[in-house]
């Protein structure tokens, strides 16, 4: 007659505790990890922040609205004479190396034009940042954001950066809050598939932290806030300025709006 073989209870526990560490290592691991992205989205604005202003400096125009790229770059299309030409301005075609279009000069990185495209891939050609960029929009409209191709993917997973203007005090919608200038200002958050990264890449609690720690921890005041202004905080209007984060949320439903860039 054949004994059967069991586990022990101490080779039981001893298993039991090797799974435990091993669980305990992976989460470790991701919070590591996810720490690290978070981190580094606050890297990555301030380098595009500094770039934009190294290269106005050195070029003496916007990144995008430069007049006279081509010069410096090679012309994609059409004419190399300074601003704007009709024929590279009707590209839908991404470059595939630095030659690229001439910015009409009038100090805007004009909104919902190739301007907003052109932006990276000056400051890629410029040196100020890397990657290669194709500066035309996406097949999904004029403000279709194609994360690593037409503008910065960043290092948190799914994340990017866009680019628009807004010249005006906004009256405030669905996504905005009312009563800022935001100006020239990145669109903070996951790809979409007509527009800029608008769709939500943080928790509430990451939001606030990161907010915290490069402005004034505010979603509405400062430069740096919250996008949408509705599931990422307390507030029920969009022109509440005593809104806070929502850090009972943990859920991810915040992207930012960094503001006034130049």
């Amino acid at each position: 007659m054949k004994h059967r073989t069991a586990f022990s209870l101490v080779e039981l526990s001893i298993v039991l505790v090797i799974l435990g560490l091993l669980t305990g290592g992976i989460l470790a691991g991701r919070s590591l990890i996810r720490a690290s992205e978070l981190r580094a989205v606050g890297t990555e604005y301030q380098r595009y922040v500094t770039a934009t202003h190294a290269f106005k400096d050195k070029y003496f125009a916007l990144p995008g609205d430069m007049p006279n790229a081509v010069a410096f770059w090679g012309a994609q299309a059409g004419g190399t004479a300074n601003g704007q030409d009709a024929t590279c301005a009707a590209l839908t075609t991404a470059a595939t190396g630095v030659a690229t279009c001439n910015g009409n000069g009038n100090g805007l990185v004009n909104d919902g034009t190739y301007e907003m495209f052109r932006y990276w891939q000056h400051l890629a050609n410029a040196g100020l940042i890397e990657g290669q960029y194709g500066g035309v929009a996406g097949s999904g409209g004029n403000y279709h954001h194609q994360l690593g191709i037409n503008s910065p993917r960043s290092k948190l997973a799914n994340a990017g950066f866009g680019m628009r203007t807004v010249v005006s005090v906004t009256t405030g919608s669905a996504f905005s809050w009312a009563g800022h200038l935001y100006g020239h200002h990145f669109r903070y958050g996951k790809e979409t598939t007509d527009n800029l990264p608008y769709s939500a890449v943080l928790k509430p609690e990451e939001a606030w932290n990161i907010d915290t720690k490069l402005d004034d921890g505010s979603p509405y005041f400062g430069k740096i806030m919250s996008f949408p202004w509705g599931n990422c905080t307390t507030a029920l209007a969009n022109n509440e300025t005593a809104a806070l984060y929502d850090l009972d949320n943990s859920n991810v439903v915040c992207g930012f709006t960094f503001s006034r860039i130049i």
